[in-house]
């Protein structure tokens, strides 16, 4: 069950965001005593035990808190948040495969608590861990979203990609086989295209510097092409022969001299980017990065003939 909106506390069971390949169970309850396992850090040990402190509610005290809070009262609210906590931390654990630190994910789910608090109705009978742990859940999952990539997904692409991965697994379990593209698409009321684009935005970034082959000498970026050559010649096919000289001689020394190292235009035999950090006792990425500025610099319209008068 998930909530539709900030202003309508509809359940929809339909619209759960699902959890990152986990079981839950229906009902969350808050850990009356936390087992001494999680206790992994002095700071987590720490928190831990001071939740622990706090009593857990009854239905008739979740209730009387509900009434005092809509009215305002904040001691109200501080008492319904602390005696929760622990269910937070109960939800949490079960993202630790994420990858993200327990302590983080607690932290998203806390924010999740205390919406569930401003938003929970007493009247529509729900026990207070019953409507938490759904915004407990979501606000974790959207933490996840947000900071267990390298590169961020959007909220919704991420839920869409949940959900996905959740009809290919009921899917091939049914088949007993690897789903195809085409099959996961009528599955999940989705076009192909669109299995494709949300398959390819859930693959993990891949660096460059990863190592291939047995001896590890070379390196992905190895295989990928080089389009700087093309770039430089953008440049010269844009702003001319005569100016890009002019061009060059304006930018500072460091990055001119770069840039004709780097494209042998000092009559030597284009370096690469280590050799010319080595000449200037700088990293390669930094060597990579002047180069990209200084190239900025020349190929931006609006400059290249103001590059004339700078120095």
């Amino acid at each position: 069950m998930a909530l539709r909106s900030d202003d309508d506390d509809v359940f929809d069971e339909d619209e759960i965001i699902e959890p990152l390949d986990l079981d839950e169970d229906e009902d969350e309850q808050p850990d009356a005593a936390i087992p001494d396992e999680v206790y992994t850090a002095d700071a987590l040990g720490t928190y831990l035990r001071e939740i622990g402190r706090h009593p857990l509610l009854t239905a008739a005290d979740e209730v009387a808190l509900a009434k005092r809070i809509e009215k305002g009262d904040e001691d109200a609210t501080v008492r319904m948040v602390c005696a929760n906590l622990r269910l937070v931390v109960s939800i949490a654990r079960r993202y630790r495969s994420t990858g993200i630190p327990l302590l983080d994910l607690i932290q998203e789910g806390n924010l999740g608590l205390l919406r569930a608090v401003e938003k929970f109705d007493w009247r529509k009978g729900f026990k207070f861990s019953t409507y938490a742990t759904w915004w407990i859940r979501q606000a974790i999952q959207r933490g996840i979203a947000d900071r267990g990539r390298t590169v961020r997904l959007p909220v919704h692409i991420h839920e869409q990609l949940v959900r996905l991965r959740r009809e290919r697994r009921e899917l091939e379990a049914t088949l007993g086989r690897e789903a195809t593209p085409d099959e996961l698409a009528r599955a999940a009321g989705m076009s192909t295209a669109r299995v494709l684009q949300l398959q390819g935005a859930g693959l993990a970034p891949l660096s460059l510097e990863t190592p291939v082959g047995e001896s590890g000498d070379t390196t992905i970026g190895d295989f990928v092409s080089d389009n700087r050559d093309e770039l430089f010649t953008d440049v010269m096919r844009t702003v001319g022969r005569m100016e890009l000289e002019r061009a060059l001689s304006s930018l500072p020394e460091r990055e001119r001299m770069i840039l004709a190292l780097r494209f042998g235009l000092t009559g030597e035999e284009p370096m690469t980017l280590e050799r010319i950090g080595e000449r200037f006792g700088l990293t390669r990425e930094r060597i990579r990065q002047l180069e990209a500025k200084a190239l900025a610099k020349l190929r931006h319209p609006s400059r290249s003939g103001a590059l004339l008068t700078q120095s």
